[in-house]
């Protein structure tokens, strides 16, 4: 959401006082009157400077090349400790922007004329503002040129006077948006010679920049966003294509890719990294970072290059529902949805290991597309579980710290655990011949189970701070191989040997052959996957 800048604060001591948001220590607050008294000055010193900046333009026109037809701007005010004020304009010739034609007046704590600096072009009028190149062949051209670049594409010229190269001249601006090769929102912007129709300059409509974010789970992460062309930045990925929408509170039966709005900010800086947050931005701020820690997750340490494998970013939404405890994922939609929880115990549903779990449903679904029932649909929530929680190890956050509880931060104490998983009173720890017919959620149990025996091994044991004691449920005892191998084989198993239909027995086949694959079927890691399947009854 966009967040107000506060104007020119009272002049700091310590430094320069712009335009930008700034905090004042806090012996200078001394109340809300004061606070307002501070606020009036500063937009009093504001209008001043640029009042003193125009007078200055006009009494040195020719410096500025300014004359009959242009118009003045304010885009930036910096007002130095001493008073010095530098005051900043964009200007039009006859109603059109002028790119290339702006400069910054340099004057005094009295306003008097202190110097400039200006862009290329101090001459800024043209002959005639009646192009000879027409708005739709131009739209036309800018839409072929764009093609491949551009996908779903709509093309809109602007009427400008472009005198970057320093010689004014009319000119389209076009900017082609639409989708990009990552499934991002992109555009392309084509600068033409209205008389002529040659091309002059091609460039992104956006520009990739690195926002901070004060999340809810993680502390303050950096997140990578796109400035657009008005200067506000949006929660566009641009090096892995997702875009991070507010759902306004629709259902997720509701929701469609074009659904929501963007989140865009002024400054860069988003959320108060606070549960239960009313800033709507915070909730979007661990949603966009963690999104793009699974992609990552998955790209470092697989090679797979988004979801399917084909780079394309997924449409992310946040407060979806009305206290929706929960988050999925949508095939049809391409989307991830998250809730904002229960509104008491449970914040929204955006922490690390919750956003792997559910954007790893697609990839399960481009891949072995697991069923969603019986012994089938339990292996499909277990790879979420077990993938989901290798994203939290891939991120190392020292805030939060990774283990073997999912969902831990959003659903305390924890929504599952993996050493034990009946104990939360309905998951199965063992097969059996009854598990098909448990809840998917539940019937994972058993593949979460093995995964933690394969990784840590059975018994007591102390990882990261958190005390685990995991039982086999033959009396034996494992060795784990650490959750990198176990992971691996289950990530060659679920993409090369699993099918719709795999159920646990077919689980272990498909994991014997991965280990075989990638260790050896005479190696350690080959022989504890064995073991912590049978360790759970599967064999």
């Amino acid at each position: 959401m966009p967040r107000p800048l506060l104007a020119l604060s009272a002049m700091v001591a310590a430094g320069v006082v712009t335009t930008g948001a700034l905090v004042m220590p806090a012996h200078a607050q001394t109340g809300a009157a004061q606070h307002a008294t501070t606020a009036r000055d500063a937009a009093t010193a504001r209008a001043k400077a640029i009042s003193r900046a125009k007078a200055n333009v006009t009494r040195h026109a020719g410096a500025f090349g300014f004359g009959a037809g242009q118009a003045l701007k304010a885009k930036d005010v910096v007002i130095d400790a001493d008073g010095t004020q530098h005051v900043r304009f964009e200007r039009t010739y006859r109603g059109l922007p002028v790119v290339g034609g702006d400069f910054v007046v340099h004057q005094k704590a009295d306003g008097s004329f202190k110097g400039s600096t200006r862009a290329q072009a101090r001459e800024v009028a043209v002959g005639s503002v009646t192009p000879a190149v027409g708005a739709r062949s131009t739209a036309a051209g800018a839409l072929k040129r764009a093609h491949g670049l551009v996908r779903d594409a709509r093309s809109t010229p602007e009427l400008i006077v472009w005198a970057a190269d320093g010689t004014p001249r009319l000119a389209w601006r076009t900017t082609v948006q639409g989708v990009g090769d990552k499934g991002q929102p992109h555009g392309e912007v084509y600068v033409t010679d209205a008389t002529t129709g040659a091309a002059i300059e091609n460039y992104d409509a956006e520009r990739e920049a690195t926002g901070t974010g004060h999340s809810e789970y993680t502390g303050d992460v950096a997140i990578d966003t796109t400035q657009q062309a008005d200067g506000t930045f949006a929660l566009i990925d641009p090096v892995r294509g997702h875009t991070t929408k507010d759902a306004h509170n629709l259902s997720a039966s509701s929701l469609k890719s074009s659904s929501g709005t963007l989140f865009t900010d002024a400054d860069d800086v988003w959320g108060d990294g606070r549960k239960f947050s009313t800033d709507r931005a915070t909730a979007a701020v661990d949603a966009h970072a963690n999104t793009a820690k699974t992609f990552d997750y998955y790209r470092t340490t697989f090679g797979r290059n988004g979801i399917k494998n084909d780079g394309r970013g997924a449409t992310v939404f946040v407060h979806v529902g009305t206290q929706w405890d929960n988050a999925q994922w949508s095939d049809s939609c391409f989307c991830m949805m998250t809730g904002d929880g229960d509104g008491t115990t449970d914040p929204e549903q955006v922490d690390l290991d919750t956003m792997g779990h559910e954007m790893t449903h697609g990839v399960t679904s481009a891949t072995a597309n697991l069923r969603y029932s019986g012994e089938s649909g339990g292996l499909n929530e277990a790879t979420s579980d077990i993938l989901g929680t290798m994203v939290e190890w891939y991120a190392a956050n020292p805030v939060d710290t990774p283990d073997y509880l999912f969902s831990d931060q959003s659903t305390p104490p924890w929504l599952r655990r993996f050493d034990k998983p009946s104990l939360d009173g309905r998951s199965a720890d063992c097969w059996s011949k009854s598990v098909g017919r448990l809840d998917v959620h539940y019937s994972s149990g058993v593949g979460n189970h093995w995964f933690y025996l394969a990784s840590e091994g059975s018994g007591a044991k102390t990882v990261n701070g958190v005390s685990y004691n995991s039982p086999t449920c033959n009396g034996s005892t494992v060795t784990g191989i650490g959750n990198r191998k176990a992971s691996a084989v289950w990530y060659r198993a679920l993409t090369v040997y699993m099918t719709s239909t795999t159920d646990y027995k077919g689980a272990r086949t498909a994991t014997l052959n991965a280990a075989k694959d990638l260790y050896g079927a005479g190696s350690p890691e080959y022989a504890t996957v064995a073991a912590a399947w049978s360790a759970v009854n599967v064999s």
